[in-house]
Protein backbone atom coordinates (compact mmCIF):
# COMPACT_ATOMS: atom_id res chain seq x y z
CA UNK A 1 0.00 0.00 0.00
CA UNK A 2 1.25 3.13 -1.08
CA UNK A 3 2.97 5.67 1.89
CA UNK A 4 1.09 8.88 2.40
CA UNK A 5 3.00 10.21 4.87
CA UNK A 6 4.46 14.06 4.34
CA UNK A 7 7.08 15.69 5.33
CA UNK A 8 7.16 19.43 4.63
CA UNK A 9 10.65 20.91 5.76
CA UNK A 10 10.65 18.41 8.94
CA UNK A 11 6.79 18.76 9.96
CA UNK A 12 5.44 15.28 9.91
CA UNK A 13 2.20 14.78 8.51
CA UNK A 14 -0.18 11.30 8.14
CA UNK A 15 -0.62 12.62 5.02
CA UNK A 16 -0.56 15.98 2.58
CA UNK A 17 -3.58 17.25 2.80
CA UNK A 18 -3.80 20.32 5.18
CA UNK A 19 -6.01 23.23 6.03
CA UNK A 20 -5.24 26.37 5.14
CA UNK A 21 -5.35 29.63 7.59
CA UNK A 22 -8.79 30.57 7.17
CA UNK A 23 -12.34 30.16 8.51
CA UNK A 24 -11.88 26.11 8.97
CA UNK A 25 -9.31 26.68 11.19
CA UNK A 26 -10.82 29.37 13.48
CA UNK A 27 -11.32 27.00 16.18
CA UNK A 28 -10.10 23.76 18.25
CA UNK A 29 -13.78 21.94 17.79
CA UNK A 30 -13.04 22.99 13.73
CA UNK A 31 -9.22 21.50 13.78
CA UNK A 32 -10.06 18.34 16.20
CA UNK A 33 -13.19 17.64 13.78
CA UNK A 34 -11.29 17.98 10.55
CA UNK A 35 -8.24 15.36 12.15
CA UNK A 36 -10.76 13.12 13.10
CA UNK A 37 -12.35 13.30 9.59
CA UNK A 38 -9.02 12.10 8.29
CA UNK A 39 -6.98 15.79 7.36
CA UNK A 40 -3.16 15.65 8.26
CA UNK A 41 -2.52 19.20 9.35
CA UNK A 42 -3.91 22.35 9.65
CA UNK A 43 -2.66 25.92 9.59
CA UNK A 44 -4.72 27.70 12.29
CA UNK A 45 -6.34 30.83 11.63
CA UNK A 46 -3.78 33.62 11.46
CA UNK A 47 -3.24 35.12 15.36
CA UNK A 48 -2.25 38.47 16.41
CA UNK A 49 -4.07 41.45 17.69
CA UNK A 50 -7.56 40.67 17.45
CA UNK A 51 -9.66 42.36 15.08
CA UNK A 52 -13.68 43.40 14.76
CA UNK A 53 -14.67 42.04 11.76
CA UNK A 54 -17.24 43.30 9.22
CA UNK A 55 -20.55 41.70 7.97
CA UNK A 56 -20.92 40.41 5.30
CA UNK A 57 -17.68 38.99 4.41
CA UNK A 58 -17.61 37.21 1.43
CA UNK A 59 -18.73 37.62 -2.51
CA UNK A 60 -18.58 34.82 -5.45
CA UNK A 61 -18.84 34.03 -8.82
CA UNK A 62 -20.72 31.23 -10.34
CA UNK A 63 -20.96 30.06 -13.60
CA UNK A 64 -23.82 28.49 -14.99
CA UNK A 65 -24.61 25.73 -12.63
CA UNK A 66 -21.63 26.02 -10.77
CA UNK A 67 -21.58 27.76 -7.53
CA UNK A 68 -18.46 29.50 -6.14
CA UNK A 69 -15.97 28.93 -8.68
CA UNK A 70 -14.52 31.41 -7.20
CA UNK A 71 -14.86 33.12 -4.23
CA UNK A 72 -13.72 36.29 -2.63
CA UNK A 73 -13.55 37.36 1.03
CA UNK A 74 -12.90 40.48 3.35
CA UNK A 75 -12.34 38.50 6.44
CA UNK A 76 -9.28 39.58 8.57
CA UNK A 77 -7.44 37.43 10.74
CA UNK A 78 -8.73 36.13 14.40
CA UNK A 79 -11.17 38.10 16.03
CA UNK A 80 -10.76 36.12 19.11
CA UNK A 81 -8.89 36.26 22.31
CA UNK A 82 -4.58 34.62 21.74
CA UNK A 83 -5.28 32.89 25.64
CA UNK A 84 -7.86 31.43 24.15
CA UNK A 85 -6.04 30.24 21.17
CA UNK A 86 -3.22 28.98 22.68
CA UNK A 87 -5.39 27.08 24.68
CA UNK A 88 -7.10 25.41 22.40
CA UNK A 89 -3.58 24.69 20.36
CA UNK A 90 -2.53 22.95 23.47
CA UNK A 91 -5.72 20.68 23.41
CA UNK A 92 -5.76 19.79 19.73
CA UNK A 93 -2.05 18.45 20.13
CA UNK A 94 -2.96 16.66 23.20
CA UNK A 95 -5.65 14.61 21.24
CA UNK A 96 -4.00 14.64 17.87
CA UNK A 97 -0.35 14.44 18.84
CA UNK A 98 0.84 13.15 15.28
CA UNK A 99 -0.95 15.31 13.16
CA UNK A 100 0.69 18.74 11.68
CA UNK A 101 -0.62 22.12 13.22
CA UNK A 102 0.98 25.15 12.40
CA UNK A 103 0.66 28.89 13.81
CA UNK A 104 -0.44 31.40 11.09
CA UNK A 105 1.09 34.76 12.73
CA UNK A 106 0.63 38.60 11.45
CA UNK A 107 1.85 41.54 13.81
CA UNK A 108 3.93 43.99 13.14
CA UNK A 109 7.15 45.10 15.63
CA UNK A 110 10.16 42.69 16.35
CA UNK A 111 9.06 42.46 19.77
CA UNK A 112 5.70 41.58 19.05
CA UNK A 113 7.13 38.93 16.45
CA UNK A 114 9.34 37.30 19.07
CA UNK A 115 7.16 36.77 21.41
CA UNK A 116 4.15 35.60 19.54
CA UNK A 117 6.66 33.04 18.57
CA UNK A 118 7.36 31.71 22.08
CA UNK A 119 3.79 31.76 23.00
CA UNK A 120 2.73 29.76 19.98
CA UNK A 121 5.59 27.18 20.31
CA UNK A 122 5.24 27.26 24.41
CA UNK A 123 1.63 25.85 23.24
CA UNK A 124 2.86 22.90 21.27
CA UNK A 125 2.81 23.51 17.43
CA UNK A 126 4.51 21.51 14.90
CA UNK A 127 5.39 25.03 13.16
CA UNK A 128 4.93 28.54 12.29
CA UNK A 129 3.60 29.84 9.17
CA UNK A 130 4.44 33.81 8.64
CA UNK A 131 1.50 35.58 6.94
CA UNK A 132 2.94 37.90 4.54
CA UNK A 133 -0.19 37.48 1.93
CA UNK A 134 -3.53 39.22 3.23
CA UNK A 135 -4.43 41.32 0.35
CA UNK A 136 -6.82 43.73 1.94
CA UNK A 137 -7.59 45.20 5.87
CA UNK A 138 -4.48 44.08 7.23
CA UNK A 139 -1.99 45.74 4.52
CA UNK A 140 -4.00 49.06 5.33
CA UNK A 141 -1.80 48.44 8.55
CA UNK A 142 1.60 47.73 7.15
CA UNK A 143 1.07 44.07 7.40
CA UNK A 144 0.09 41.53 5.22
CA UNK A 145 0.67 41.21 0.99
CA UNK A 146 2.62 45.29 2.50
CA UNK A 147 5.15 42.64 3.42
CA UNK A 148 4.88 40.34 0.64
CA UNK A 149 5.35 42.52 -1.73
CA UNK A 150 8.69 44.14 -0.05
CA UNK A 151 11.05 40.90 -0.50
CA UNK A 152 13.75 43.28 2.01
CA UNK A 153 11.06 43.99 4.57
CA UNK A 154 9.95 39.94 4.13
CA UNK A 155 13.69 38.55 4.74
CA UNK A 156 14.34 41.01 7.74
CA UNK A 157 11.58 40.10 9.20
CA UNK A 158 11.54 36.23 8.62
CA UNK A 159 15.09 36.90 9.85
CA UNK A 160 13.53 38.24 12.94
CA UNK A 161 11.46 35.03 13.77
CA UNK A 162 14.60 32.42 12.83
CA UNK A 163 16.48 34.20 15.45
CA UNK A 164 13.97 32.65 18.11
CA UNK A 165 12.09 29.83 16.00
CA UNK A 166 12.87 26.76 17.08
CA UNK A 167 10.11 24.27 14.95
CA UNK A 168 10.62 25.19 11.37
CA UNK A 169 9.30 28.33 9.32
CA UNK A 170 6.80 28.53 6.62
CA UNK A 171 6.55 31.97 4.55
CA UNK A 172 3.35 32.84 3.28
CA UNK A 173 3.40 34.28 -0.04
CA UNK A 174 1.25 36.50 -2.03
CA UNK A 175 -0.04 36.78 -5.58
CA UNK A 176 -0.54 40.12 -5.96
CA UNK A 177 3.01 40.66 -7.35
CA UNK A 178 5.16 40.91 -10.62
CA UNK A 179 7.38 37.93 -10.19
CA UNK A 180 6.81 35.40 -7.47
CA UNK A 181 10.00 34.16 -7.16
CA UNK A 182 11.59 37.57 -5.79
CA UNK A 183 9.58 37.17 -2.24
CA UNK A 184 10.38 33.15 -2.75
CA UNK A 185 14.10 34.00 -2.44
CA UNK A 186 14.11 36.75 0.04
CA UNK A 187 12.26 34.31 2.14
CA UNK A 188 15.30 31.51 1.24
CA UNK A 189 17.80 34.06 2.30
CA UNK A 190 16.06 35.39 5.27
CA UNK A 191 16.30 31.49 7.00
CA UNK A 192 12.66 30.39 6.13
CA UNK A 193 12.30 26.71 6.11
CA UNK A 194 9.72 26.74 3.43
CA UNK A 195 6.55 28.65 1.57
CA UNK A 196 3.42 28.36 1.07
CA UNK A 197 1.40 29.89 -2.07
CA UNK A 198 -0.43 31.38 -2.83
CA UNK A 199 -2.89 33.88 -0.42
CA UNK A 200 -5.25 35.33 -2.41
CA UNK A 201 -5.80 37.28 -5.24
CA UNK A 202 -6.72 41.28 -5.05
CA UNK A 203 -10.47 41.13 -6.75
CA UNK A 204 -13.62 42.56 -6.66
CA UNK A 205 -15.97 40.27 -8.02
CA UNK A 206 -18.91 41.53 -8.52
CA UNK A 207 -21.27 45.28 -8.43
CA UNK A 208 -24.96 45.59 -7.76
CA UNK A 209 -26.50 46.42 -10.88
CA UNK A 210 -29.08 48.65 -8.87
CA UNK A 211 -27.59 50.00 -6.08
CA UNK A 212 -24.01 50.52 -7.52
CA UNK A 213 -22.43 48.42 -4.30
CA UNK A 214 -19.39 45.87 -5.31
CA UNK A 215 -20.44 42.43 -3.38
CA UNK A 216 -19.74 41.89 -0.71
CA UNK A 217 -21.79 45.35 0.51
CA UNK A 218 -21.11 46.55 4.50
CA UNK A 219 -23.49 49.11 4.60
CA UNK A 220 -23.82 50.67 1.27
CA UNK A 221 -20.04 50.24 0.85
CA UNK A 222 -17.66 47.79 -0.14
CA UNK A 223 -13.61 46.88 -0.58
CA UNK A 224 -11.73 44.64 -2.81
CA UNK A 225 -10.92 41.50 -1.16
CA UNK A 226 -9.24 38.38 -1.23
CA UNK A 227 -9.61 36.04 -4.45
CA UNK A 228 -9.19 32.17 -4.66
CA UNK A 229 -11.46 28.59 -5.45
CA UNK A 230 -11.03 26.65 -8.35
CA UNK A 231 -10.93 29.67 -10.29
CA UNK A 232 -6.84 30.31 -9.02
CA UNK A 233 -5.27 27.16 -9.51
CA UNK A 234 -4.40 27.86 -12.75
CA UNK A 235 -2.21 30.54 -11.46
CA UNK A 236 -0.94 28.90 -8.77
CA UNK A 237 -0.22 25.97 -10.38
CA UNK A 238 2.40 28.38 -12.60
CA UNK A 239 3.41 30.27 -9.45
CA UNK A 240 4.45 27.03 -7.48
CA UNK A 241 5.99 25.80 -10.60
CA UNK A 242 8.20 29.03 -10.74
CA UNK A 243 9.11 28.58 -7.43
CA UNK A 244 10.32 25.40 -7.72
CA UNK A 245 12.04 25.84 -10.39
CA UNK A 246 14.16 29.09 -9.20
CA UNK A 247 17.39 27.82 -8.28
CA UNK A 248 17.56 30.87 -5.55
CA UNK A 249 14.82 29.30 -3.73
CA UNK A 250 15.46 25.97 -3.27
CA UNK A 251 13.57 25.56 0.22
CA UNK A 252 10.16 22.54 0.53
CA UNK A 253 6.65 24.20 -1.35
CA UNK A 254 3.33 24.34 0.51
CA UNK A 255 1.18 24.78 -2.27
CA UNK A 256 -2.54 26.56 -1.74
CA UNK A 257 -4.80 27.39 -4.58
CA UNK A 258 -8.00 25.50 -6.07
CA UNK A 259 -7.62 22.36 -4.66
CA UNK A 260 -11.27 20.46 -4.43
CA UNK A 261 -9.85 17.10 -5.03
CA UNK A 262 -6.88 14.55 -5.16
CA UNK A 263 -6.23 15.04 -8.96
CA UNK A 264 -5.57 18.86 -8.22
CA UNK A 265 -3.46 17.42 -5.23
CA UNK A 266 -1.41 15.28 -7.49
CA UNK A 267 -0.83 18.09 -9.87
CA UNK A 268 0.78 20.72 -7.62
CA UNK A 269 3.00 17.86 -6.32
CA UNK A 270 4.12 16.90 -9.82
CA UNK A 271 4.92 20.63 -10.26
CA UNK A 272 7.45 20.20 -6.89
CA UNK A 273 5.19 20.90 -4.01
CA UNK A 274 5.30 18.78 -0.76
CA UNK A 275 2.18 18.81 0.51
CA UNK A 276 -1.49 20.95 -0.32
CA UNK A 277 -3.44 23.38 1.48
CA UNK A 278 -7.16 23.64 1.26
CA UNK A 279 -9.88 26.33 2.57
CA UNK A 280 -12.71 27.15 -0.03
CA UNK A 281 -13.49 23.32 -1.06
CA UNK A 282 -14.31 22.88 2.94
CA UNK A 283 -16.49 25.90 3.11
CA UNK A 284 -18.28 24.78 0.19
CA UNK A 285 -18.53 21.14 1.20
CA UNK A 286 -17.09 20.48 4.31
CA UNK A 287 -14.28 18.34 5.85
CA UNK A 288 -15.69 15.39 4.44
CA UNK A 289 -14.31 15.66 1.08
CA UNK A 290 -10.79 14.53 2.45
CA UNK A 291 -13.03 10.86 2.26
CA UNK A 292 -12.08 11.14 -1.64
CA UNK A 293 -9.26 12.64 -1.44
CA UNK A 294 -6.84 10.01 0.60
CA UNK A 295 -8.54 6.78 -1.58
CA UNK A 296 -8.06 9.26 -4.30
CA UNK A 297 -4.81 9.64 -4.11
CA UNK A 298 -3.13 6.04 -2.83
CA UNK A 299 -5.30 4.45 -5.79
CA UNK A 300 -2.98 7.05 -8.52
CA UNK A 301 0.19 5.97 -6.34
CA UNK A 302 -0.52 2.60 -6.31
CA UNK A 303 -1.77 2.73 -10.46
CA UNK A 304 1.42 4.49 -10.78
CA UNK A 305 3.83 2.52 -8.89
CA UNK A 306 4.79 4.85 -6.52
CA UNK A 307 5.17 3.80 -3.27
CA UNK A 308 5.88 7.55 -1.61
CA UNK A 309 5.34 11.43 -2.17
CA UNK A 310 8.81 11.65 -3.14
CA UNK A 311 8.34 9.09 -5.99
CA UNK A 312 6.84 11.74 -8.22
CA UNK A 313 6.85 15.38 -5.78
CA UNK A 314 8.49 17.46 -9.11
CA UNK A 315 8.27 14.94 -11.69
CA UNK A 316 6.46 17.07 -14.00
CA UNK A 317 9.19 19.97 -13.86
CA UNK A 318 11.57 18.87 -16.17
CA UNK A 319 8.60 18.76 -18.85
CA UNK A 320 8.11 22.24 -18.22
CA UNK A 321 10.06 24.66 -20.54
CA UNK A 322 9.90 28.36 -21.79
CA UNK A 323 8.14 28.85 -25.10
CA UNK A 324 11.62 29.33 -27.00
CA UNK A 325 12.11 25.71 -26.56
CA UNK A 326 9.24 24.02 -27.96
CA UNK A 327 9.22 22.09 -31.04
CA UNK A 328 8.27 23.44 -33.83
CA UNK A 329 7.57 20.55 -36.02
CA UNK A 330 5.08 18.59 -33.94
CA UNK A 331 2.19 18.67 -36.10
CA UNK A 332 -1.45 17.43 -34.96
CA UNK A 333 -4.83 17.24 -36.40
CA UNK A 334 -7.90 17.34 -35.32
CA UNK A 335 -10.24 14.14 -35.98
CA UNK A 336 -14.02 14.09 -35.11
CA UNK A 337 -15.20 10.62 -34.66
CA UNK A 338 -18.63 10.74 -36.69
CA UNK A 339 -20.30 8.22 -33.89
CA UNK A 340 -19.68 10.35 -31.06
CA UNK A 341 -21.02 13.64 -32.79
CA UNK A 342 -24.08 15.12 -31.36
CA UNK A 343 -24.33 17.58 -34.22
CA UNK A 344 -24.50 20.48 -32.17
CA UNK A 345 -21.74 22.15 -34.28
CA UNK A 346 -20.44 24.12 -31.58
CA UNK A 347 -16.97 23.17 -33.14
CA UNK A 348 -17.66 24.92 -36.15
CA UNK A 349 -19.20 27.78 -34.88
CA UNK A 350 -15.80 28.35 -32.51
CA UNK A 351 -13.32 27.69 -35.17
CA UNK A 352 -15.03 29.24 -38.16
CA UNK A 353 -15.43 32.74 -35.47
CA UNK A 354 -12.73 32.13 -33.02
CA UNK A 355 -10.12 30.27 -34.88
CA UNK A 356 -9.02 29.37 -38.14
CA UNK A 357 -11.77 28.35 -40.14
CA UNK A 358 -10.60 24.75 -40.35
CA UNK A 359 -13.89 23.07 -39.76
CA UNK A 360 -17.19 22.88 -42.84
CA UNK A 361 -20.46 22.02 -42.58
CA UNK A 362 -21.52 18.94 -45.48
CA UNK A 363 -24.01 20.16 -48.18
CA UNK A 364 -25.49 16.67 -48.12
CA UNK A 365 -28.17 17.09 -45.70
CA UNK A 366 -25.36 15.84 -42.79
CA UNK A 367 -25.07 17.91 -39.14
CA UNK A 368 -21.25 16.26 -38.72
CA UNK A 369 -18.84 18.81 -39.01
CA UNK A 370 -15.80 17.56 -41.29
CA UNK A 371 -11.94 19.31 -40.69
CA UNK A 372 -10.20 20.87 -43.24
CA UNK A 373 -7.60 19.45 -42.70
CA UNK A 374 -5.05 22.02 -45.08
CA UNK A 375 -6.14 24.84 -42.88
CA UNK A 376 -6.37 23.34 -39.55
CA UNK A 377 -3.41 24.51 -37.46
CA UNK A 378 -3.64 21.81 -34.52
CA UNK A 379 -4.58 25.06 -32.00
CA UNK A 380 -7.36 21.95 -30.07
CA UNK A 381 -9.76 24.37 -29.65
CA UNK A 382 -12.62 22.59 -31.15
CA UNK A 383 -11.67 19.74 -28.91
CA UNK A 384 -12.09 21.97 -26.05
CA UNK A 385 -15.38 23.10 -26.59
CA UNK A 386 -16.75 19.67 -27.86
CA UNK A 387 -19.13 18.67 -24.90
CA UNK A 388 -18.65 15.26 -25.74
CA UNK A 389 -15.60 13.35 -24.31
CA UNK A 390 -13.02 11.79 -27.07
CA UNK A 391 -15.29 13.11 -30.05
CA UNK A 392 -12.60 15.40 -31.12
CA UNK A 393 -9.45 14.13 -30.94
CA UNK A 394 -5.78 15.89 -31.98
CA UNK A 395 -3.74 13.59 -33.88
CA UNK A 396 -0.04 13.53 -34.49
CA UNK A 397 0.73 14.22 -38.31
CA UNK A 398 4.64 14.59 -38.12
CA UNK A 399 6.54 11.37 -37.50
CA UNK A 400 8.65 12.94 -34.47
CA UNK A 401 12.03 13.03 -36.53
CA UNK A 402 12.73 16.62 -36.50
CA UNK A 403 13.28 18.73 -33.38
CA UNK A 404 13.56 21.82 -33.69
CA UNK A 405 12.79 25.10 -32.07
CA UNK A 406 12.65 29.24 -32.08
CA UNK A 407 16.04 29.43 -30.67
CA UNK A 408 17.15 27.13 -33.25
CA UNK A 409 15.47 29.11 -35.87
CA UNK A 410 16.96 32.30 -35.08
CA UNK A 411 20.44 30.74 -35.18
CA UNK A 412 20.21 29.23 -38.40
CA UNK A 413 18.40 32.07 -40.01
CA UNK A 414 14.88 30.56 -40.17
CA UNK A 415 13.41 33.28 -38.39
CA UNK A 416 10.74 36.29 -40.01
CA UNK A 417 12.61 39.24 -39.24
CA UNK A 418 10.79 42.04 -41.26
CA UNK A 419 7.04 42.44 -40.98
CA UNK A 420 6.35 40.94 -44.48
CA UNK A 421 8.91 38.28 -44.32
CA UNK A 422 8.08 35.40 -46.86
CA UNK A 423 9.27 32.92 -43.36
CA UNK A 424 6.19 34.14 -42.15
CA UNK A 425 4.05 31.14 -40.24
CA UNK A 426 0.91 31.46 -41.52
CA UNK A 427 2.32 32.10 -44.98
CA UNK A 428 -0.21 30.30 -47.79
CA UNK A 429 -2.40 29.60 -44.44
CA UNK A 430 -5.97 30.41 -46.59
CA UNK A 431 -7.81 32.85 -45.44
CA UNK A 432 -11.97 34.23 -46.79
CA UNK A 433 -11.51 37.06 -48.34
CA UNK A 434 -12.93 40.17 -45.75
CA UNK A 435 -16.28 41.17 -48.14
CA UNK A 436 -17.22 37.41 -48.02
CA UNK A 437 -18.10 37.34 -44.34
CA UNK A 438 -20.70 39.32 -45.57
CA UNK A 439 -24.77 37.94 -46.28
Amino acid sequence: MPDLTANLAGIKSPNPFWLASAPPTNSGYQVMKAFDAGWGGAVWKTLGIPVINVSSRYGAINYRSNRMVGFNNIELISDRPLSENLREIEEVKKYFPDHALVASLMVETREEWRQIVKDVENAGVDGIELNFGCPHGMCERGMGSAVGQEPEILQLITSWVMEVATVPVIVKLTPNISDITDPAVAAAQGGADAISLINTIQSIVGVDLDNFVPYPTVAGKSTNGGYCGPAVKPIALNMVKNCAQHPGVGIPISAIGGIENWRDAAEYLLLGASNVQVCTAVMHYGFGIIREMLPGLEGYMRDKGFDRLDDFIGKALPNVTTWEHLNLHYDVKAHINPDKCIQCQLCYTACEDGAHQAIGLPQNGSRIPYIIEENCVGCNLCSLVCPVENCITMVQKDDGSRNENWKDFVAAGKAPDSFDDERAGGLGHWVPEPASALK
